[in-house]
């Protein structure tokens, strides 16, 4: 993240088509809920900073579990959505995360599909892992998954070239890199983190403006959406998203 970007044209949905959105139904509704369920497990008490809020959609599901919230958003358009729905029971920052001082350090930290935006992503894991976690605070890493099988399908279509191609639409919304488990791995290592736990969240064949008209039909149960999820903990690597849980590494401690 530079100074030079506009974070808020980034996040701005309202020129494109329904396949080169920012943000789906199927992100609230699926995919929101399965990461909680996949990090729930790994909460540390104490209190979490959120990297990356967006309009708050996510951040309000920490908020059964938290009472100190912490959100560092470049986004000032992002923050007053947010600050709307949410008020006064979390502290936004309106800064960039290779500019921002924080006065604490954190038990629970939150990237979730923000790593790929940044210019310097090593860069930013390194101030999580020297400046930002506390003694046994734990980072919550999620990005989208360059191998998601409705990826590979459309490199198979000719739509994009590779799995780990930039589209014209991501690039639009400021994506800088696309990962599979082993780089998202590679960037969390060289930032100096131990990596703890990899895992995927939702197997995923379908792309997401595809999900968006499915949901809106009787044809995908909630038994089915389980089904996808745990089938994504059998194969990662096929998920729509990967997750990596981290903690300082032992040369921090």
């Amino acid at each position: 993240m530079t100074s030079q970007r506009d974070y808020n044209a980034e996040l701005d949905d309202s020129h494109l088509s329904a396949n080169e959105k920012y943000v789906y139904g199927f992100d609230y509704d699926v995919m929101h809920p399965y990461m909680i369920k996949s990090f729930k497990p790994f909460f540390r008490p104490g209190n979490l900073l959120e990297l990356g809020s967006y309009n708050g959609s996510f951040t309000k599901r920490f908020l059964p579990f938290f009472e100190d919230v912490t959100c560092v958003e470049a986004s000032d358009a992002a923050i007053a959505e947010a600050r709307e729905t949410l008020g006064d029971r979390v502290k936004f920052v309106h800064a960039l995360f290779e500019e921002v001082e924080l006065p604490v350090r954190y038990d629970n930290i939150v990237l979730t599909h923000v790593l790929e935006h940044l210019d310097d992503p090593v860069g930013v894991l390194r101030r999580i892992n020297d400046e930002w976690l506390a003694e046994g605070g734990r980072l919550f890493l999620v990005c989208p998954n360059a191998n998601a099988p409705s990826r590979q399908i459309a490199v198979k279509m000719g739509l994009i070239s590779h799995n780990t191609a930039i589209t014209p639409a991501e690039e639009v919304h400021g994506h800088r890199n696309t990962y599979t488990l082993d780089t998202l791995e590679r960037e969390c290592v060289a930032a100096g983190l131990d990596v703890v736990h990899r895992s995927g969240v939702f197997f995923k064949a379908l792309a997401n403006f595809q999900w968006d008209r499915l949901l809106k039909t009787d044809i995908v149960s909630p038994e089915y959406l389980e089904g996808c999820f745990k089938l994504g903990q059998v194969y990662p690597d096929l998920c729509a998203s990967i997750f990596l849980m981290c903690e300082t590494g032992k040369a921090m401690r």
